[in-house]
């Protein structure tokens, strides 16, 4: 990263210097969504301002490989931020990894200390229970037991057509 140093203004250097391994070793999850955040920006915005000048000098220059090579500091500085995002994502995948296995071990341990909410757990008190640990279902109120089965047999009849296609 040192060798974009010379094209980069103070705050984007202050920003650059974020990624040092030792000042992102220290940033827990949120904060390095954050600092992805602000360098996906950075390096969006140089990356467009060098497509603009380009796109500019297309026609002075009759050509686009002759209308490239001018945008030297904005190509650089496009290219030291694309550098520095993907420093940041691959640091910021390390630890939501990380993340993810604690949290996992986490449950798993809770699983294991029967404080689980299977179906062997105790019931809540979500209403009545159907069968070991299961919250009974919710049952249809549609006017009657033969305007539901009426209904249910429309749905399979429909079905069945459908499959014999």
């Amino acid at each position: 990263m040192d060798e974009y140093m010379w094209v980069l203004k103070e705050s984007e250097q202050d920003l650059v210097r974020e990624i040092e391994p030792d000042r992102m070793g220290a940033l827990d999850e949120d904060a390095l969504i954050d600092l992805h955040r602000r360098v996906r920006r950075a390096r969006n915005k140089h990356t467009t301002n060098y497509r603009r000048g380009g796109a500019k000098r297309v026609e002075e220059a009759g050509g686009r490989g002759a209308a490239g090579p001018k945008g030297g500091k904005a190509r650089l500085r496009a290219e030291a931020f694309e550098e520095a995002l993907s420093l940041v994502s691959a640091r910021l995948a390390v630890v939501a990894h990380e993340q993810a296995e604690e949290l996992k071990a986490q449950r798993l341990a809770q699983a294991r200390a029967g404080r689980s909410t299977g179906p062997d757990s105790s019931p809540s008190s979500a209403g009545p229970v159907d069968g070991p640990g299961r919250v009974a279902g919710h049952q249809q109120t549609t006017g009657g037991a033969k305007r539901d089965a009426s209904s249910a047999s429309q749905g399979a009849r429909r079905q069945a057509q459908r499959d014999s296609r």
